[in-house]
């Protein structure tokens, strides 16, 4: 089993680089802390001190996951979220604030945060917390699973070669499930038609875009028939797998 110095099993991203966080607080000595109890985890971290700051790094780091005080020095948390998912629209963020009052859980929600801690906090909790974020949102995957790849409820068995939505066993051929591997590898990115090709029929793009248009085709009448869809079309741009919203 990996694991982490802490003990806890090791969390990566899908395709096994270290997960993406950034830390944003004005409070430089409890963003060193923050930092290190990541750092810990053995995932990336940037900090940032300011909202104008956060939104350069995530430029540049493109996270995973954010941590953000609800209170900077130059705007506030909310408004610091909406920049962000300009900048990555599928981000994980879980709100630092000071106040326990309902409204600011109801605006932090409602701004498009996912969870919120209230200080004084634990570092357990902060690394839990966003364990659990990454997880549910498909964006990390336990080392210890081994051949298993999860994306919500659909979850495939590489070296057996399974796949099972809702615990029901859908059967691929084996172009179909090398397509949904590279998806479900790739949970929330969208992927263009030359990527696929490249990874799944190992060639170049060139008048093929049919034979990717095909398969995503098979693959949705098995994985999503009668449920409610993961896999999508974004117009001019591919195709996405995502868990189904709850």
């Amino acid at each position: 089993m990996n694991t982490t110095r802490s003990g806890r099993p090791a969390l990566t991203r899908p395709d096994g680089t270290p997960l993406r966080v950034l830390v944003v607080d004005d409070d430089p000595d409890l963003a060193e802390v923050l930092t290190g109890a990541l750092r810990y985890e053995g995932w990336e971290v940037r900090a940032a001190g300011d909202g104008a700051s956060a939104v350069t790094a995530a430029r540049e780091l493109l996270p995973d996951a954010v941590v953000l005080d609800v209170m900077l020095p130059d705007t506030d948390g909310f408004t610091v979220l909406r920049r962000l998912h300009e900048v990555k629209p599928e981000v994980c963020v879980l709100f630092l604030t000071a106040r326990d009052a309902v409204e600011d859980r109801i605006a932090g929600i409602t701004a498009g945060g996912d969870d919120y801690v209230t200080k004084p906090f634990s570092l357990e909790e902060v690394v839990a917390r966003l364990r659990g974020l990454l997880r549910r949102a498909g964006m990390a995957r336990q080392l210890e699973e081994g051949p298993l790849l999860t994306v919500g409820d659909l979850v495939m068995d590489e070296e057996a070669r399974e796949v099972t939505r809702a615990g029901e066993l859908i059967e691929l051929s084996p172009t179909e499930f090398e397509l949904l591997r590279f998806l479900m590898r790739n949970p929330r990115r969208v992927l263009s038609k030359a990527q696929i090709l490249d990874r799944v029929w190992s060639y170049d793009f060139g008048g093929r875009a049919h034979v990717v248009e095909l398969y995503i085709s098979y693959l949705r009448k098995k994985v999503d028939a009668g449920r409610e869809p993961m896999i999508h079309t974004v117009r001019g741009a591919g195709y996405v797998i995502k868990p189904v919203s709850s």
